[in-house]
C-alpha cells in the first residue's frame, strides 16, 4: 500500500498491524485482540483525516499511484469489452482505449483514457496524454456508436492532452475542437465520468455529455495547479495555494452545477477497494442510462444543449 504524506499517522498504525499479523502463530500469547483493536484505531484515524481533506490532499488523491484506471473499471464493470483501435487516418493512440462492450444486458461504446502503472506502461500510454489520433479514434468510436443507436460512456483520467511539437503538427487543438462540437449534437446518450484527473482540453475531447459524474476524490479543470501557480507567482511550489482558490474537486465543482453527482469512493480512496469503487460507478451510470433512454433524440440533444448553455453564469452584486 502507498501512502501520501498527509496519510503517515496512518501507515504508521498499518505497519504495526501488519507486523504483528506476521507474528508466529504459535506464539503462546494471543494477539488477535491486539490486532482487532489496532484495526479499529486505524479505521477511525482514517475517517478523522479524511473527513478534513484539503483541496490540494484531493488532488494528490486523484493522482494516487494505485488508483484504478480505466482498464481497471472496464474489467470489474463491463461484459464482452471488444476493444477497437486506429484513428482511420493516421495511427492508434493508446493513450485512449475504446471499444464495444456490456454494462448489465444493455450494450454500449465505452472510451477512456488510460495511464500506465510500470515505466514500459507509462511510456507507452503516454503518461495517459493523448495525441490528435487519440481524440480522433475516439470520434471514430462515438460515430460507430451512433450509428447503431449505442449509448457512450466515457472514462476521463488524464493530466492534460500531450503538448508535443508532433501533437501541434498533426492538429490537436482542431481534433479536441472537433470533438467539442460533434459530442454537443449526437444523437445518443453520453455519460462522462472523472475517475481521477480530468485536466485541460485533454479531458474536455472526451468530456461534452449529457451527464458529467465525477468521483469523490478526483478533479476537473482548465489548467493543473501547478500550471495556474506558475502563472500566478511564478513557482509550481505554490500549487497547494493554487488548488484552493481554483475550486476544481468533486465537492466544489457540484456547488457550482458543473457536476451532475457525486460517487462515493470507499473509505481511504478508491486504491483501497477498486471492486467496492467499481459497483458504486455502475450502479451511477446504470440509473443514468435508464433515464437518458427514456428521452426521444430531440429532446435529449436539446438537454444537453441547454445544460452546456448554463455554464459560467453568475450574479453582479452591487
Amino acid at each position: 500500500m502507498h501512502f501520501l504524506d498527509f496519510e503517515q499517522p496512518i501507515a504508521e498504525l498499518e505497519a504495526k498491524i501488519d507486523a504483528l499479523r506476521k507474528v508466529d502463530h504459535g506464539a503462546e500469547v494471543n494477539i488477535n485482540e491486539e490486532i482487532k483493536r489496532l484495526e479499529e484505531k486505524s479505521k477511525k484515524l482514517t475517517l478523522s483525516v479524511f473527513s478534513s481533506l484539503t483541496d490540494w490532499q484531493v488532488i494528490q488523491l486523484a493522482r494516487h499511484p494505485n488508483r484504478p484506471y480505466s482498464l481497471d473499471y472496464i474489467d470489474l464493470i463491463f461484459n464482452d469489452f471488444d476493444e477497437l483501435h486506429g484513428d482511420r487516418n493516421f495511427a492508434d493512440d493508446p493513450a485512449i482505449v475504446g471499444g464495444l462492450a456490456r454494462i448489465g444486458d444493455q450494450p454500449v461504446m465505452v472510451i477512456g483514457q488510460q495511464k500506465g502503472r510500470t515505466t514500459k506502461e507509462k511510456l507507452y500510454r503516454n503518461f495517459g496524454m493523448p495525441h490528435p489520433e487519440g481524440y480522433r479514434k475516439a470520434l471514430r468510436l462515438m460515430k460507430m456508436a451512433e450509428q447503431f443507436n449505442l449509448p457512450v460512456i466515457t472514462l476521463i483520467d488524464t493530466p492534460g492532452a500531450y503538448p508535443g511539437v508532433n501533437a501541434e503538427a498533426r492538429g490537436q487543438s482542431e481534433a479536441i475542437a472537433r470533438n467539442l462540437r460533434e459530442m454537443s449534437v449526437l444523437e445518443v446518450p453520453i455519460i462522462c465520468v472523472v475517475i481521477g484527473e480530468g485536466c485541460s482540453g485533454g479531458a474536455l475531447g472526451i468530456g461534452v455529455g449529457d451527464v458529467l459524474l465525477m468521483f469523490e476524490y478526483s478533479y476537473f479543470a482548465t489548467i493543473s495547479p501547478e500550471g495556474c501557480a506558475s502563472i500566478l507567482w511564478k513557482s509550481a511550489e505554490k500549487a497547494p495555494q493554487a488548488a484552493e482558490i481554483m475550486g476544481i474537486t468533486a465537492n466544489r465543482l457540484k456547488k457550482l452545477k458543473v457536476v451532475d453527482h457525486i460517487i462515493k469512493e470507499p473509505l481511504g480512496g478508491a486504491h483501497r477497494d477498486p471492486q467496492v469503487a467499481s459497483d458504486s460507478l455502475k450502479k451511477a451510470v446504470l440509473a443514468e442510462l435508464v433515464r437518458l433512454q427514456s428521452l426521444d433524440k430531440k429532446t435529449l440533444i436539446e438537454q444537453r444543449y441547454n445544460k452546456l448553455m448554463e455554464f459560467g453564469r453568475f450574479e453582479v452584486k452591487e
